[in-house]
């Protein structure tokens, strides 16, 4: 064999040896990428697809509670003395509607073709009292919570004393008028013979009232925001 043809088969296969190196190299970083990359990828890809379907149903419950509308509660005071109520409301018509009191459900009524509904005799606690309702419909799925209304039971007189006048104090000339004076609880109302008068932030009042010949006579009376009274009868006499 010639040099020259030796030479040449030489590089042919030095050719070849390098053209095997360079394949596995990248037939090496083909399976690499794909092992590592492309096959995650491919994994995490079918579950995308098998949880897309998922959150469509979870909207669909979260779109049929909001279809269906909590009810409207009406209790028209704030405090009441009365230990038993009616709670009156709106909701969907022809469902129902569950009452809650601090978070127990108490009743449950039919909602009318109206769409009104009544709670009769609801017993309430002593102090302050949460309730709300919930709507619920044929299937017994059940709306969000309403509006939560606060109501006080207060069964107590609201303390009233008066610093003037005495009883049967008697005014002889000057002015036909006297002061009244005393004290209720902060946040009662405070009437003299039927006319509300002013009292402050503490629950301090005073009034100058007119009198005529004679005997007068006059009614304080307290009254808190549950509607509970106390009253003081005073008789002034004037004369001339």
């Amino acid at each position: 064999m010639s040099s020259y043809r030796y030479r040449a088969v030489r590089r042919y296969k030095n050719k070849s040896k390098q053209n095997f190196i360079v394949t596995l190299v990248i037939t090496f970083a083909l399976l690499y990428i794909a092992f590592f990359w492309v096959l995650p990828n491919l994994i995490g890809g079918v579950g995308f697809l098998k949880n897309f379907n998922t959150p469509a149903k979870t909207a669909v419950n979260n779109t049929d509670q909001i279809l269906l509308a909590p009810p409207v509660l009406n209790i028209p005071y704030e405090a009441t003395n009365t230990a038993q109520i009616d709670v009156h409301g709106y909701s969907t018509p022809k469902s129902k509607v569950e009452l809650f009191l601090d978070d127990d459900k108490k009743q449950t009524v039919n909602v009318q073709g109206d769409g009104s509904f009544t709670f009769n005799n609801v017993s309430l606690s002593l102090g302050t009292n949460n309730i709300y309702g919930k709507t619920v419909d044929e299937k017994d799925k059940e709306s969000l919570a309403s509006k939560t209304l606060i109501v006080i039971f207060d069964n107590e007189k609201p303390s009233l004393s008066l610093s003037e006048p005495d009883d049967n104090k008697t005014i002889q000339g000057g002015e036909k008028k006297v002061k009244f004076a005393g004290k209720t609880e902060p946040g009662a109302n405070v009437f003299i013979n039927d006319s509300q008068i002013i009292i402050n932030s503490d629950g301090n009042f005073s009034s100058i009232q007119s009198l005529n010949e004679g005997d007068n006579n006059f009614n304080i009376k307290a009254q808190d925001t549950a509607g509970n009274t106390n009253e003081i009868s005073r008789k002034v006499i004037y004369k001339p």
